[in-house]
């Protein structure tokens, strides 16, 4: 819903303290109301009594705009504090663009020379491994003999009294300029250490994270925002990420893009994931995260099936195209100081798989976790996932795995956990129709939760909405907006005490049935009507030419 600007308050009268005078707008071409008076008399009434930002922080910082101030707001328009600390209002919430570094994203001024030369290093390597196979390949006769070239072409060996040939700088030494490396170093004192025998890789060197028996909720484009995710951690969700964010984008400081980043303080396992196609520009985004956002993980995107991100080769694109995807990976990993994952599909085509030929490529370039959608993006989400063939890419590697396809229950995470011997499961679409698997799963029980302990979990996703996206009335449309397309899934439950063969399976398609109460029915309905009652419970009523369709195709059984 569009919000014209002459029917909201000016926002320098928004939240003014008690006592404190009236300031005055300093744009003389303002759009919007400064007569306060006259706004007070014709606000429409609250959509409730209580204002969960107040109850919960002590202040509201949208003030007389908010659709519920009637309990923070005195008779002289003034928004009322509570004795609480204001300044953890904006603590609650991370990873915030801020003004001085969009400037800078906008102007082209950010520096990136860093990542600029670890990925030029990156190409380098990649470019010398290449021409060292081919010299190999031609080197090799047809019996399988080493030709006399080859032979001629061979190293010299030095003797004891020749100094040996100076190595190439490595890339790991050249991530810091300024660090000079002696040509003689002074040898240690202390007991013998093998680090000169064994070197550790990257990703040895990172902070080890335990992903081992977590329940992983996925990147969820549109429907996993940070309100979502709240909920998910109260019933019981261990790792969360992001929604899907462009790396183009994210150059650019486009607000909204950073807006997918941001991190809510309950998050304590929590990651971002990116999507790019180009390796310069995926390098500077690494580098950019690494210098402003905080995050447990950073997961590159590699099974997005959308048309518009595939064309481009990104997402599922970017599986089909070694060189880039090597130049990608190598570069991010290398300078990140978190651990780096990827998520993919099985492969493009659903008569082609390739997933199990990239895992030990990206692990050898730096990944430190892997995750894999049973189904090729051909596939989309049609067909069974195909866990045989996840078992079988967790055996080519020695990083944890993440499985990920068809799980709404805990039998079937059981099952297809033992089945494949991954490390953990990723939750999509499974968490989208019954957020509470996460607790069936941590209990190993089924839950027949009734339709009132339902509707308290829309609530709370409300009440997180308003709180994230604001309690005016352009905050409220967002979460009513955002709320309608996660209801767009959740009907598809049907209560477990009334199934006759239980438990239910995710593409298992039933009809249209009568719950055990008007609410089971009301919140069981594929009607989008419907969908917009329940939201009108909580949020208020919407305009009589207001329409909804759920934005992804994901949410239907084709």
């Amino acid at each position: 819903m569009k919000i014209k600007f002459s029917d909201r308050l000016c926002n320098n009268l928004v939240d003014v303290a008690p006592g404190a005078e009236l300031p005055q707008c300093n744009f003389p071409n303002c759009k919007m109301q400064h007569d306060l008076a006259a706004f007070l008399a014709n606000k429409p009434e609250d959509l409730g009594p209580e204002c969960f930002v107040f109850v919960t922080q002590g202040y509201c910082p949208r003030g007389l705009a908010c659709r519920f101030s009637s309990m923070h707001v005195d008779q002289d328009g003034r928004n009322v504090r509570q004795s609480r600390d204001t300044v953890m209002v904006g603590k609650l919430v991370t990873n915030q663009l801020e003004k001085d570094v969009q400037v800078k994203l906008r102007k082209k001024k950010y520096d990136f020379k860093v990542a600029d030369k670890v990925c030029e290093e990156a190409w380098d390597i990649i470019n010398e491994t290449g021409k060292a196979k081919e010299e190999g390949s031609n080197n090799e006769n047809g019996n399988g003999k080493t030709s006399e070239n080859s032979l001629s072409a061979a190293p010299e060996v030095t003797t004891k009294d020749e100094e040996p040939p100076v190595k190439k700088v490595k890339l790991a030494e050249i991530e810091d300029p300024a660090k000079n490396i002696p040509s003689n170093p002074i040898k240690p004192l202390g007991p013998v250490s093998d680090e000169d025998l064994i070197k550790l890789r990257k990703v040895e060197k990172k902070k080890a994270l335990d992903w081992t028996d977590k329940t992983y909720l996925a990147p969820l484009t549109t429907v996993g925002n940070l309100p979502f995710r709240r909920v998910c951690k109260v019933l019981g969700a261990d790792i969360t990420c992001g929604e899907m964010a462009l790396g183009l984008p994210l150059l650019q400081g486009h607000g909204p893009e950073w807006a997918l980043l941001k991190k809510h303080h309950t998050e304590d396992f929590f990651g971002v994931q990116v999507c790019g196609c180009s390796p310069p520009q995926m390098a500077r985004v690494a580098q950019l995260l690494e210098d402003r956002v905080e995050c447990d993980f950073v997961d590159i995107n590699m099974g997005c099936p959308i048309d518009l991100i595939y064309k481009k080769g990104m997402g599922s694109g970017l599986m089909a195209r070694k060189r880039p995807m090597e130049n990608i990976v190598r570069s991010m990993s290398s300078l990140l100081s978190k651990p780096l994952t990827i998520k993919m599909r099985t492969g493009l085509y659903s008569d082609k798989s390739i997933a199990h030929d990239i895992f030990p490529l990206v692990e050898e370039w730096g990944a430190s976790a892997l995750t894999i959608h049973g189904r090729s993006r051909e596939q989309r989400y049609t067909r069974l996932a195909d866990w045989d063939y996840i078992g079988k890419c967790v055996e080519t590697v020695n990083i944890p795995v993440f499985g990920n396809g068809d799980i709404l229950n805990y039998e079937d995470y059981n099952l297809q956990k033992e089945k494949s011997k991954v490390a953990g499961i990723m939750l999509a679409r499974g968490a989208l129709i019954k957020p509470w698997i996460f607790k069936e799963i941590k209990e190993q029980r089924h839950w027949d939760i009734s339709g009132q302990e339902r509707l308290d979990i829309v609530k709370d996703f409300c009440n997180y909405g308003l709180e994230h996206w604001g309690s005016d009335d352009k905050g409220v449309e967002n979460t009513r907006k955002f709320l309608l397309e996660w209801l767009s899934f959740t009907y598809r439950y049907v209560p477990h005490g009334i199934l006759q063969y239980p438990p239910q399976r995710i593409h298992e398609r039933l009809p249209i049935f009568k719950g055990r109460n008007e609410l089971e029915t009301l919140l069981s309905s594929p009607n989008s009507a419907d969908w917009v009652k329940i939201s009108e419970m909580f949020l208020g009523k919407v305009r009589e030419d207001f329409q909804f369709m759920p934005k992804h195709k994901a949410n239907s059984y084709s």
